[in-house]
This record gives C-alpha cells, sequence and structure tokens, in this order.
C-alpha cells in the first residue's frame, strides 16, 4: 500500500490495479471512496486500460485475427510497479509482457500517476507506445464514492451537478450482455441537476456518449459534503450504481463498450486512441472533496 497525505486529505492506494482505495478528509474522518463489499461491487476505483465497456464475445481483431479481453480490460486486476511513492505524489506503472502480449498485440507501458494538491487528488494517465508502429487502445475511470456520505440519508437525497450551459442528455442504453443495443433515452435534469434514484439505473448504467459538461460534482441535499470530479479532455461519461448498493460510480471515458452485433476492427472500433510509433498521450482528471 502507498499512502499519500496532507493537512486536509488522507490517500491510500494499491499496487494492484493502481487502485485508489480511501480518501478521508482529516477533518472530520468522511471516507468518500467506496470500501468494496463484495455483495454489490468488490472494486473500490479501478483503472480501465486497454478497453472500457464490454466487447462482443469478449474478441476483438487486428488484422483479421481474434483477441480475447474481458469487460473494461486487464489493467484493473493487474500488478503494478510503484516507481514512486512520496508523500504527495505517486507513480504506478504497468507494461507489456508476454501474458499481455497473448491478448492485446500492442508494446506498451501505461502510467497511473496521483498527486495530492490540497483538497484535490489529480489522476494522471500516461501510455508510452514501445512498439515499432502505431498502437491503439481505449483508457477511463471507475471511482466508486460512498452515498450517502453520513448517517441519516439515502440515495435520493442527492443529485449529480453538471457544469455549463443546460444540456440533453441521452443515454446509450445496454443489453444483457454489457454491450449497446441501439436504443436511446433522455435523461431529464431539473435544471443542471440529475436527481439521483435507482430506477434510473434499471437498465444497467447510463452511458453519455457525448457530453458538454467537463465537470459535475455529487452532493446531498442535507449537508455541504460534496465530491467533484472535472474531467476536461474526457469525451464520454458512465453513472452507474447497483440497487440498493450505498455507492455511485462517476466514470470518464476515452473509449466505450460495443455495439450489438458489430464486430469491427480494433483500429476502427468506436471511441478508440491511436498513439503514434515515438509518442506519448497523457490526459487527467481530478477529484475534489
Amino acid at each position: 500500500m502507498v499512502t499519500l497525505e496532507n493537512a486536509e486529505l488522507k490517500v491510500t492506494l494499491s499496487s494492484k490495479g493502481a487502485e485508489l482505495i480511501s480518501l478521508i478528509d482529516k477533518q472530520d474522518q468522511t471516507e468518500y471512496i467506496w470500501q468494496g463489499n463484495p455483495d454489490f461491487w468488490a472494486y473500490h476505483a479501478p483503472h480501465l486500460f486497454p478497453i472500457v465497456g464490454q466487447l462482443n464475445d469478449n474478441t476483438f481483431f487486428v488484422d483479421d485475427k481474434p483477441y480475447h479481453l474481458n469487460r473494461h480490460g486487464f489493467a484493473r486486476t493487474s500488478s503494478f510497479r510503484t516507481i514512486e511513492a512520496a508523500p504527495q505524489q505517486a507513480i504506478f506503472r504497468l507494461r507489456f509482457d508476454d501474458t499481455t502480449l497473448q491478448n492485446y498485440p500492442y508494446k506498451f507501458e501505461f502510467q497511473v500517476i496521483y498527486h495530492l494538491k490540497g483538497r484535490k487528488l489529480e489522476i494522471l494517465y500516461k501510455v508510452i507506445n514501445m512498439d515499432k508502429g502505431d498502437i491503439y487502445f481505449s483508457v477511463g475511470a471507475h471511482p466508486g464514492f460512498n452515498v450517502p456520505f453520513g448517517a441519516g440519508e439515502k440515495l435520493e437525497d442527492y443529485c449529480l451537478m453538471f457544469d455549463g450551459q443546460k444540456e440533453d442528455l441521452y443515454t446509450h442504453e445496454l443489453s444483457e450482455n454489457g454491450v449497446f443495443n441501439g436504443a436511446t433515452r433522455k435523461v431529464d435534469l431539473t435544471g443542471k441537476e440529475l436527481i439521483l434514484n435507482y430506477d434510473l439505473f434499471a437498465k444497467d448504467a447510463l452511458v453519455f456518449k457525448s457530453i458538454e459538461s467537463k465537470s459535475v460534482t455529487l452532493k446531498s441535499k442535507k449537508s455541504s459534503k460534496f465530491v467533484k470530479l472535472d474531467y476536461p479532455h474526457f469525451e464520454h461519461l458512465g453513472i452507474w450504481t447497483k440497487k440498493d448498493a450505498p455507492f455511485v460510480c462517476i466514470e470518464p471515458w476515452l473509449g466505450i463498450a460495443d455495439t450489438e452485433g458489430e464486430q469491427k476492427d480494433f483500429t476502427q472500433k468506436e471511441g478508440i486512441q491511436k498513439l503514434e510509433h515515438g509518442y506519448v498521450f497523457e490526459t487527467v482528471f481530478c477529484i475534489s472533496v
């Protein structure tokens, strides 16, 4: 385990998946990160790489050759090497090996870099192309937050407030197999706020393929506590919980699931990122409390 700490926050990180497993406000000991109760969901805040979401038949193709990956890829279950662990910064690294090449044919280094700055935790994703040609990937975050933050509240006391101009949000529906089924439905906002309830998630996650808002705040109507995510360079956003589960996931993504019945070459997959030989990809999101 790696601990980052300043006068306001204490953060705990695991080398498995380079995962954020705790974010505590030291002023009142509020724990904001879901603690991974396997009765609901065993993760805390996994990182999604080299795919986001579900593939048709867990399969993708490169030059007509099939490869197989489970939902959200292998980073979240991989052991990362800790290459820096300072009081307010940590760097974790995952590199290709013979095992990854069997399921994902590109040579890469994937870094997850944490910076603790006051009441904000900055998470930087870095992908390094170590191959002889272009590589293709998706990357995303899946942090789960305790809801409620404190006693005497319930999910229905919470809302998500989107920044920017009021926009029409349409979720792309998922099939029972976790891929898009082609249907969409409008998600109604009250002003800029989405009032939370479990019925919103009766058909799995809300997935906004295109979202203008680049910041969203999870807040209670009964207290001043909040969690804010800023994701300036992410194109897609997922929101998810399970029936009666005491958490909500807010998930900025660069990449999305397959659509039912489609089986395209990986280089043509919707939302895929291309990284040319000799280049480095970086993107960042921030969690503030």
